[in-house]
Order: structure tokens, then C-alpha cells, then sequence
């Protein structure tokens, strides 16, 4: 994610990456930051294959009207060596007031020219596409800090799974829920009612309460997902993900950090501390109970019995039990 530790009016900035939400923000950074300065502040946009050298020094040149100016080039990658030169030029040898914002995707093309650029003293804004899911749920979590709200591990990784990895509709869905959410404390059942249409969070969140204990919770959940839609084999899927982690986890030697056991189980970091939580109480043979049960309901929702509903709630209600058993067993 960018972020800027300098003050945003520097001659020249250079914004690179495909992550068009992260580009915007960086680039509205440097407009914001000018018209603060000057409220006549004249911001002009040009994409690169339409830049002239003319043109730049027109752009680049102070204006009778306003104290300040912006000039922001899309797709950078595109000019002309000629024109190019002229913006290595302008970094090095910057006008007071002027500032460039140089836009550019990524990639191979124009790449000699970008270093040049870092070189003269541009400063540089990432907006690489977030790909990691750990990556994500930070992101969810700072957007609902900016909003004013909080939201923890466990419901930003439930977001993260309902709207997937578009920055844009995470961005909106966790400013929406930080300022809905009591207090502005964003939490997994806040997460599931706005996105009861989401199955994938709907899974997740039957194979939470499920594998944590509360079959009754676990039972109500699921009745409400299959009744707006959710497919049977999402919540098969959800509970066989979240079982396996568990065993992984079980499994896994002592005294590791989070980060080595998170690569071991392939997980990312924030979920051990997750599933620490939730493999408290179970043994390995309640573990191996609840698996077989799954693996039943598994082969029942798939074309094995006609009620899925009843073998999903009867595979809950045998978590449940595989579950209290091992409590039972370590006491």
C-alpha cells in the first residue's frame, strides 16, 4: 500500500504499479496537498502519448493565475524520448510551484526511463496489486481505522472472503461497516449480516461457530445460508478447510513462530493466532472424528442422500460432539 512519509508537493512523483484504487489515492495526495496550499491551485491531466515537449513547458511553467500547478501524465511510459528527456530535466532542475505526478502501470516498457527518473530524485508511490490475503485483511483494517472504526483479524479475513481481492469494494464495504457498526467496532456478525449474500462468508462463518463449539450457533448459520442460496458444497468446503488447518496445526512441532508455522500449514500469520484459539479443547481423535463426519456429509451433499440440509446439520451436530468428547476426555 503507498505511503508517503515526505510532504506531497515534491517536483516530481512517480506512481507505479497496476492498482488502479492505490494509484488514484496517490496521485488525489499531491491535488489535495496543492489546492490546501492554494485553493486556485491549477491542476491539468494529459495522458503520455499526447505530451509534447511544447506542451510540457507550457504545463511546467509558472501561471499567471495560480501560485501553484499540478501536471499529472498518465500511462508515463508512453512518450516520446524527447519528451522524456525534457521530464528527467524538470526533476532535476525543478520551477517553485510546479509539480509532476507521473502515472505509470508497470511493467517492462519504459523502464531505462523510470530509473532515470528514481536517479534525478523523483519520489516514488508503489500501488502494486495486493495479492496476499495477509495482505488484504491489513489493508481492510487500515481502511477501517481511517474510517474511524476498528475492525480485528477474524472479521477483516471474513470480508476479505466475501468481497474478494478488489481494493475498491473492500475499501467501501469496511468504511461502510466502520461507520454502521456500534461504536464503530466492526466484528465477524456484523461482517456476516451485511453480506448474508456472500456464500463464501456464510461458509466460513458455519465452519467458525462450528469447529469452536457452538453447534447451535453453527446450525442457525447454516439454515440461514442455505435459505439465501448458499450451495451445499461451499459449506462442505469450508468445514473440510477449516478441520484440515486445525489437524495441520495439531500437528505442528512446538516453539515455531507463527510465521514458520503459517508457511508449514499454508496459512498466512494472522490466521495461527486464529486457529490457536480455535483448536483449544480438541484432541487428535476428536479431530479424526469430526474429519470422518464431514468426509460423510461430504459424499451425501454430492449425490449420496436427497436432504442436504439434514446431513450438513448432522455433521455439525457430530463436530460438535467429536468435539465435546475431547473436552471431556482431557479433563
Amino acid at each position: 500500500m503507498p505511503s508517503r512519509s515526505v510532504d506531497p508537493l515534491v517536483p516530481a512523483t512517480l506512481v507505479v504499479g497496476p492498482e488502479a484504487l492505490l494509484a488514484e489515492r496517490a496521485v488525489a495526495a499531491v491535488v489535495r496537498a496543492a489546492r490546501a496550499a492554494d485553493a486556485d491551485a491549477d491542476v491539468s491531466e494529459v495522458p503520455g502519448s499526447e505530451l509534447t515537449v511544447g506542451g510540457l513547458a507550457e504545463y511546467a511553467s509558472p501561471s499567471l493565475f495560480a501560485t501553484r500547478r499540478v501536471l499529472v501524465v498518465r500511462d508515463v511510459q508512453d512518450v516520446s524520448e524527447s519528451v522524456g528527456e525534457a521530464l528527467l530535466k524538470h526533476t532535476q532542475q525543478p520551477v517553485e510551484d510546479i509539480h509532476l505526478v507521473l502515472v505509470n502501470p508497470g511493467g517492462v516498457k519504459s523502464k531505462k526511463l523510470l530509473d532515470r527518473l528514481r536517479k534525478a530524485g523523483a519520489f516514488e508511490v508503489k500501488a502494486e496489486k495486493l495479492t496476499k490475503p495477509d495482505d488484504q485483511v491489513a489493508f481492510v483494517r487500515a481502511e477501517a481505522r481511517h474510517a474511524g472504526g476498528q475492525i480485528d483479524e477474524a472479521a477483516a479475513r471474513q470480508l476479505v472472503e466475501a468481497v474478494g481481492g478488489d481494493l475498491r469494494g473492500l475499501a467501501s464495504a469496511a468504511s461502510q461497516l466502520a461507520a454502521d457498526a456500534p461504536d464503530g467496532v466492526v466484528d465477524t456478525d456484523l461482517v456476516a449480516m451485511y453480506f448474508e449474500g456472500r456464500a463464501e462468508v456464510k461458509g466460513w462463518v458455519v465452519a467458525d461457530r462450528a469447529v469452536e463449539g457452538d453447534t447451535a450457533a453453527a446450525v442457525e448459520q447454516l439454515r440461514w445460508a442455505l435459505q439465501t442460496g448458499t450451495d451445499p458444497v461451499l459449506v462442505i468446503g469450508a468445514l473440510a478447510t477449516s478441520l484440515r488447518s486445525l489437524a495441520r496445526l495439531a500437528g505442528a512441532p512446538r516453539g515455531l513462530r507463527d510465521a514458520d508455522v503459517a508457511r508449514d500449514i499454508g496459512v498466512p500469520p494472522w490466521k495461527v493466532r486464529v486457529l490457536r484459539g480455535q483448536l483449544r479443547g480438541w484432541t487428535p481423535d476428536g479431530l479424526a472424528r469430526a474429519v470422518r463426519a464431514v468426509g460423510s456429509a461430504d459424499l451425501a451433499v454430492k449425490g449420496g442422500a436427497n436432504d442436504a440440509a439434514l446431513s450438513l446439520t448432522s455433521a455439525l451436530v457430530e463436530i460438535g460432539q467429536a468435539r465435546a468428547a475431547a473436552r471431556s476426555t482431557t479433563r
